[in-house]
């Protein structure tokens, strides 16, 4: 096997840790030269790297940068028109990230069970928990896997509700040779720190039109409309309520040198993903992010079935040095969820106890994702005999 181009390797004994920052090489750099100019908190790097990510990564739209994927979020249910009593359908399996900001608007999250096929939400149930207070529809990308968006979007037009797709887990992501920014009403980022792209930690909100662009950049700087601030003489009233949402030119910085290895780096997990698969397709059900048909995109996780051994495959991979986790967890058995826990969930109930997060990161090599698959083997192998 011809090793791919590596990234600079861990210290070995430092073992496989599960996740691990991409920092760019001229990261240090770009800080650098913030830290010596006039502009640390939002400047002008912030808007350029709003400019660039919508050059290099999205087909359309407009771009607020943020300080976490978390704030995006928020401001896109604010912008969709969430108040108290809103209805909105969401993942029950996800960061809790996805689901916290409806809390804060006092809306009502709705959960969805997960696809007998992936860790993406149930298409076939949405509908039947649609009501007259559903205001919109927000699903995940779960390891970056696409969700079919173009069923998605004609469940949402027929209706009338908002699409808002959680990208934190996504960046360069296609459906029918389209990007999803073509198919939902928002479309939020994270660039939180073991992100594939990172900026320490932000977020990207995309949305459709200049006043939503208009009144995201108002709502992320407390309701206050800047560019007039700056203009130095105050006339502008804040009539909203907002927040410090705002991404800092430090954060920026980091930013725009990602974009500029963003090829390399895709390229290099989608390498690592493919090895992933071939290494362990003799298990039934192999890795959990399977792309269908019409998808193109980068994978953020690599997840597998463990067929009841998960218990036995993360001690025995851990006793070889290697990092393992279930990253994110049901919502519906949290507390802060527990008046919205209705309904049945059996596809994940299946799957709940089985589920785990190999190592996925641009510091592996194929011989460390060799490694750790023969690894999983030696346990996995067992359930067989």
């Amino acid at each position: 096997m011809t090793e791919m181009k590596e990234f600079p390797l861990l210290d070995p004994k430092e073992g496989i840790p599960i996740l691990y920052p991409h920092v760019p090489s001229n990261g240090a750099k770009y800080i650098a030269e913030v830290l010596s100019s006039r502009w640390i908190g939002q400047g002008p790097k912030v808007d350029e790297f709003e400019e660039k990510f919508k050059e290099s990564i999205i087909e359309n739209g407009y771009t607020i940068a943020v300080n976490s994927g978390t704030s995006a979020l928020h401001l896109a249910y604010i912008l969709a028109g969430i108040s108290e009593g809103s209805e909105i359908i969401c993942p029950v399996f996800t960061c809790t990230a996805t689901n916290i900001p409806i809390l804060y608007e006092k809306g009502i999250p709705i959960f969805t069970d997960i696809s007998k096929s992936s860790l993406n939400i149930d298409l076939d149930q949405i509908e039947n928990l649609i009501t007259s207070r559903t205001l919109a529809l927000c699903v995940v990308d779960y390891g970056g896997l696409p969700n079919n968006y173009v069923r998605l979007r004609e469940i949402c037009d027929r209706h009338r509700l908002k699409l808002i797709i959680d990208c934190a887990h996504a960046v360069d992501t296609y459906r029918n040779g389209h990007h999803v920014t073509h198919f939902a009403d928002y479309v939020v980022y994270s660039f939180q720190a073991i992100k594939t792209i990172t900026t320490g930690d932000g977020g990207m909100l995309i949305v459709k039109n200049k006043s939503d662009y208009e009144k995201g950049k108002r709502l992320r700087w407390f309701g206050i409309d800047r560019a007039e601030k700056q203009k130095g003489i105050w006339k502008n009233d804040v009539s909203e309520i907002g927040y410090k949402y705002q991404m800092t030119d430090i954060a920026a910085a980091l930013g725009i040198a990602a974009l500029e290895e963003s090829t390399e780096i895709f390229n290099k997990r989608r390498k690592l993903y493919q090895l992933y698969q071939n290494f362990l397709e003799e298990f039934e059900e192999g890795l959990l992010e399977k792309p269908e048909r019409g998808t193109d995109f980068t994978p953020w996780l690599v997840t597998i079935n463990t067929k009841g051994r998960r218990l036995d495959l993360m001690k025995h991979l851990r006793e070889k040095n290697i990092e393992s986790a279930q990253i994110h967890y049901r919502n519906d058995r949290y507390s802060i969820f527990r008046n919205y826990a209705k309904g049945a969930f059996p596809n994940m109930d299946r799957i709940e106890d089985d589920y785990l997060v190999l190592p996925f990161h641009t510091k592996l090599t194929s011989l460390d994702v060799r490694r750790i698959c023969d690894e999983v083997k030696k346990v996995l192998r067992k359930d067989r005999l």
